[in-house]
């Protein structure tokens, strides 16, 4: 009764445009058609949609020209229109509320990268970042993540010793040469990751740059194996 009440008083809204909807932190039918869910066939490594069918996993061009140092890995949405507004909103710190929603987003879309005994973790940000921003947005995503999958919850698995540029309007090869050694395994957690299979959890991934030097951050620090899971992939649609 007083779950009714309450939602007379504040009825739910959808996250995009605030229209009236049926559940709490959902979308109007509207703008579910116009958010690019990442559904069907996927690469393997990278989560980016490919076209067709196929009863074997598949890498796409990317993936198959760049060596990935992660297993596997999945997107849940593509980072364009409201893919691209969802994540501006979490990473600037105006919604909070989206991390609900993006979350169970993601826990769809990771769901087949989930293993026995497997521990997540987010993205790193160095501290001066941190400390202007607040707030992780990565591990925002990860805690709730790791609770909806019931993985073990490591935030502190990595360290950004190294402040480095902002990555927009770079190139691949900028990109990878700025985060050269930029991310270190955490010593005082090294015994938590040594022989474990991990779920690195970011926002965006463009080029794999950052996720890839996380990666082999990880396995430097005893990492059994690592897979990615993003809310959103930079990737054309199907």
């Amino acid at each position: 009764m007083l779950r009714a009440l309450g939602k007379a008083i504040y009825p739910s809204r959808c996250i995009c445009c605030g229209d009236l909807v049926e559940d709490e932190f959902g979308l109007c039918g509207r703008c579910w058609k116009e958010t690019p869910f990442i559904d069907g066939l996927v690469c393997d490594q990278c989560g980016a949609p490919l076209p067709g069918e196929s009863d074997v996993t598949v890498r796409c061009d990317d993936c198959l020209k760049t060596a990935r140092p992660w297993a596997r890995g999945r997107a849940a949405l593509l980072y364009q229109d409201n893919g691209r507004k969802f994540v501006l909103g979490l990473k600037n710190g105006q919604r909070h509320d989206l991390a609900i929603p993006c979350a169970k987003w993601m826990v769809r879309a990771g769901k087949p990268l989930v293993s026995p005994d497997m521990l997540a973790t987010p993205m790193p940000l160095h501290w001066s970042r941190l400390l202007r921003r607040r707030f992780n947005q990565s591990a925002r995503l990860g805690e709730r993540i790791a609770r909806e999958l019931q993985l073990d919850w490591l935030p502190d698995a990595l360290s950004r010793g190294k402040s480095t540029r902002e990555l927009d309007g770079l190139s691949r090869e900028d990109r990878f040469r700025t985060l050269s050694q930029a991310i270190q395994p955490s010593k005082k957690r090294q015994s938590q990751l040594v022989g474990r299979k991990v779920l690195l959890i970011d926002d965006v991934m463009t080029t794999g740059a950052s996720l890839g030097a996380a990666t082999d951050a990880l396995l430097a620090g005893g990492a059994q194996e690592v897979c990615v899971l993003v809310l959103a992939r930079v990737a054309k649609a199907s």
